[in-house]
């Protein structure tokens, strides 16, 4: 298949962009590398350097038969004081690449859409099922495209699925996490165990959680690449689907922490700070239905696993 993916240059676009080369199919990249990087296009795919905005003559010339999308800005505190930047990119760039798709009658996408589309939730784990509420601008665009997503469905005969997740992890095919500005629990635990941060924070150690601090979810990236490839031929015309994908239970910041120091072998000192407003004691997602209706079963569920994998393309010499 001739397959398109926005945003291809970053960790989670370059490993499906590496596992769809893999499974033979043929794949063009688009991205205008604001966070992505020109190395982290997989050997065997072309590379074109463009934003969603100018997706049109992109997609004019390829033609592909279906479209992965992950081009996105994600800094959920940076969309909170910059809000205008994700309207334009996620949703206002998101529109230009569905008109683009239609154009070129290309109507069949995966879209990495996140769970922070539910807001804080009534229960755990959550369901596909549960009220969208989203806290923060980021989440927002985000289900703004998955409304999009619904309308194309039913006016244009788009299929088209919307995969929601909370924290990714790990590294595969040789490519991982390298952001500019690091958010995410695990890299910095890393980071702090390579030497390049003296320690990590812990915000609130007084949940009501088994450790007292709050429990995550987390996917191996590997394992998300394959949902992305099951989705893709799964919807009919016509059809919008929303799969959740999570593994199920969660680990805590000091399940993270725990499991960093014995990866690595090294100290990682931790410094508990106050609890952040708005953090929920517990977030997980229920990914049954994606598991009942495409068979989809993580392979690298074991938190252990994501840090070795993150550990062993990250870790520096002499380490």
């Amino acid at each position: 298949m001739r397959v398109l993916v926005a945003g291809g240059a970053g960790y989670i676009g370059s490993v499906v962009t590496a596992a769809l080369l893999s499974g033979g199919h043929e794949v063009t990249v688009l991205d205008d590398l604001s966070t992505g990087h020109a190395d982290a296009v997989p050997e065997g795919a072309t590379f074109v350097q463009a934003s969603l905005h100018d997706s049109a003559p992109v997609l004019a010339d390829v033609r592909p038969e279906a479209v992965l999308h992950f081009a996105a800005k994600s800094l959920v505190g940076v969309s909170q004081t910059q809000p205008e930047d994700y309207w334009h990119t996620n949703v206002g760039g998101s529109l230009a690449l569905l008109e683009a798709m239609r154009a070129v009658d290309c109507r069949r996408i995966v879209f990495s859409s996140t769970a922070a589309t539910y807001g804080e939730p009534e229960s755990v784990p959550i369901t596909e099922d549960a009220p969208t509420r989203p806290t923060n601008t980021y989440g927002a665009s985000k289900l703004a495209v998955d409304h999009m997503l619904t309308s194309y469905a039913v006016a244009h005969r788009f299929a088209a699925v919307s995969l929601r997740y909370f924290n990714v992890a790990g590294a595969g095919f040789g490519l991982g996490e390298r952001h500019a500005t690091e958010t995410h629990l695990i890299p910095i635990a890393l980071q702090v165990a390579a030497g390049t941060r003296e320690a990590i924070t812990v915000f609130g150690e007084d949940y009501p959680t088994p450790d007292g601090t709050c429990i995550r979810d987390y996917v191996h990236v590997l394992d998300l690449a394959d949902a992305h490839l099951l989705a893709l031929p799964a919807p009919a015309p016509g059809e919008h689907r929303v799969y959740n994908l999570g593994n199920g239970t969660g680990f805590s910041v000091q399940q993270v922490v725990d499991a960093v120091r014995e990866v690595t072998g090294h100290p990682v000192p931790v410094v508990v700070g106050a609890r952040r407003a708005g953090d929920p004691a517990q977030l997980v997602a229920s990914s049954a239905r994606i598991r009942a209706d495409l068979g989809w079963a993580p392979q690298h569920a074991e938190l252990t696993t994501m840090v070795r994998d993150a550990w062993e393309l990250s870790r520096p010499a002499g380490r």
